[in-house]
């Protein structure tokens, strides 16, 4: 099987505070010449091409405002009492939902509470079929780049498929605004789809909201064809209430300004588990120690993370070739530490190839991870 490379500088990646440093660019542009067996000459330019990348968006920054970066721990702070101020002062239509199935994000109706002619906030009105969202909403916790957040979610619908997980690519539907201004700044009401993890250099990814959020809900049941149109069947809906140090934070995007907290109303209809370098193994996988965070795993220390690296352990066999293949004509039942490497579907049937990792010498640690066992299964003489 033919293992594919993807190689793609951003700029956007290179300047960003959230993301890995440009080291990690560089080691793993050699990585890939490494395993392409590029010559010298051609490294030689390859790494022309990344110096001239790099000193593009540097010329960049001189010619934009650069906007104050504000201490996490202490916006964070301020981002809260903004959103506990919202989620007490406003309410949603939630006996709406008691019947039906299917709403859509539109259906999702948020109101202030009336004040008086001094500004005092009033009662709710009609609490039989309204609900103040700080009654309404969960509260969450994390840790992001050393300082700790609070968010909340307000779920409608857990839906009826499987949750994704924080790396994978999410099909869905949304309407995003700022808490502060109330505006609405994008609005999607046809699917799209969006990689809530970035590849590490090229791709950018989902803000780190979306990372924790659309997880803990579930993709639609199952969806149908009528006239053309795609119909999703109980899919996950709700509402995350974030702080701007899970969106944007000092970032200026679309029409939202620095330090916004946000608002999204969303549907999650559909993902696709992603393998970020092709190895075989899913991204989400190669999260070890289970902090959703994949950067901060690399094996063989080589500054390449283990989701982006073609040779995990450094051992010379790539991580792929350490993974055994069984192709299957039928759903499989899969083994422990056995993955779906791809799938199709034609006139002639179903084939479905697997990769499922080996622990060789049987010392706990898997064959890909392991820099003492050297095995290409898919060379091996018959």
């Amino acid at each position: 099987m033919i293992q594919k490379y993807y190689f793609n500088v951003s700029c956007d990646h290179i300047k960003s505070n959230n993301e890995p440093s440009i080291r990690f660019v560089v080691n793993l542009m050699l990585e890939i010449i490494k395993h392409m067996k590029i010559k010298v000459l051609k490294l030689g330019l390859c790494l022309l091409v990344l110096v001239i990348a790099v000193v593009s968006c540097e010329n960049d920054d001189d010619s934009t405002s650069s906007i104050p970066i504000r201490d996490r721990a202490e916006q964070q702070l301020a981002d809260k009492d903004s959103l506990l101020a919202y989620l007490t002062t406003h309410y949603y239509n939630s006996s709406f939902f008691e019947s039906g199935s299917n709403h859509k994000y539109t259906d999702i109706v948020i109101t202030e509470l009336p004040q008086d002619d001094e500004g005092n906030y009033l009662e709710m009105p009609d609490p039989d079929n309204n609900t103040l969202l700080i009654d309404a909403v969960e509260t969450l916790t994390t840790t992001f780049l050393e300082a700790d957040y609070e968010y909340y979610v307000l779920k409608i619908n857990q839906g009826g498929g499987e949750a994704p997980k924080f790396t994978d690519a999410v099909r869905f539907r949304f309407e995003g605004s700022i808490v502060e201004t109330k505006d609405v700044f994008q609005s999607l009401s046809t699917p799209d789809n969006i990689n809530l993890h970035s590849n590490g250099f090229g791709s950018q990814g989902a803000i780190r909201a979306w990372q924790l959020v659309l997880p803990t809900f579930n993709t639609a049941f199952d969806f149908s064809l009528s006239n053309g149109i795609v119909e999703y069947n109980n899919f996950g809906l709700g509402v995350m209430f974030v702080p701007s140090g899970l969106g944007y934070f000092s970032g200026s995007v679309l029409d939202i300004p620095s330090y916004s907290n946000l608002i999204f109303k969303f549907e999650l209809l559909q993902y696709q588990e992603v393998d970020h370098d092709s190895d075989g193994i899913p991204s989400f996988v190669e999260d070890y120690n289970d902090n959703v965070d994949v950067f901060d795993n690399d094996t063989d220390g080589d500054g390449i993370s283990d989701f982006a690296d073609f040779d995990d352990d450094e051992d010379g066999i790539s991580t792929f070739n350490e993974l055994v293949q069984t192709t299957y004509t039928s759903e499989p039942t899969l083994a422990a530490n056995e993955y779906v490497y791809s799938r199709e579907e034609s006139e002639d049937g179903l084939v479905i190839i697997t990769v499922t990792a080996q622990d060789t010498n049987s010392n706990g640690i898997l064959d890909y991870l392991d820099d003492s066992v050297s095995i290409d299964y898919n060379n091996i003489d018959e």
